[in-house]
């Protein structure tokens, strides 16, 4: 999509002081023009998806019990959204099946507002520059070299295995390093890993 479209997000959760804090942080994001609703109950995801679906649906995992993501994608097949975990406490791993990403309180508002570019695939000019991986990215690439799949990065990094692929699509173009080996020195020589953790794998 381009820079400039609005982007619409709902923001799902049980607590105001969470919901209400996030939103605000969701405003304030940079060259990003988004438009928030925020959803405090399922009666309210409802009236959301009625009214106007959004493009990305920010929602605890815990949201109604357990929110069901694969069940939710069966209720409303027309709808092509993105999901992503709101984290604040301890999630069993396997709750997060099926999200394309996920924030949580920790994350600032730069870390925040990369997500959603990815998510929605914004173009950015400024991002040409080669060696400007995030901090997802360089956690992503530290992955790979310790020799992890994509599975197991997804499970470490509670992200989608899609998400894991397309961060590595990115760390090539914007390394223009297509092989192992070359990735392995590029981690090593910008301290992302250390040499003793990738022996076993060169």
């Amino acid at each position: 999509m381009k820079p400039q479209e609005t982007i619409y997000i709902a923001v799902a959760d049980t607590s105001m002081i969470i919901r209400s804090g996030l939103v605000s942080v969701l405003r304030r994001l940079p060259d990003l023009p988004v438009q928030v609703i925020e959803v405090s109950s399922e009666e309210g995801l409802k009236h959301c998806m009625e009214a106007h679906t959004p493009q990305i649906l920010i929602i605890n995992p815990q949201f109604g019990g357990w929110f069901d993501v694969a069940a939710f994608k069966q209720e409303y097949p027309e709808a092509a959204m993105k999901f992503v975990s709101l984290i604040y406490t301890m999630v069993d791993a396997n709750q997060l099946k099926g999200y394309d990403d996920s924030v949580n309180l920790f994350d600032d508002v730069d870390s925040l507002s990369h997500k959603i570019s990815l998510l929605m695939n914004v173009a950015d000019e400024e991002e040409s520059d080669q060696d400007s991986l995030s901090q997802r990215e360089k956690e992503i690439v530290g992955c790979v070299v310790r020799g992890m799949t994509n599975k197991e990065i997804a499970e470490k990094l509670y992200i989608s295995v899609h998400t894991v692929i397309t961060h590595r699509r990115n760390i090539t173009r914007k390394l223009q390093i297509h092989s192992a080996a070359g990735l392995t020195i590029y981690a090593i020589v910008n301290k992302l890993v250390e040499l003793s953790e990738v022996e076993m794998n060169l």
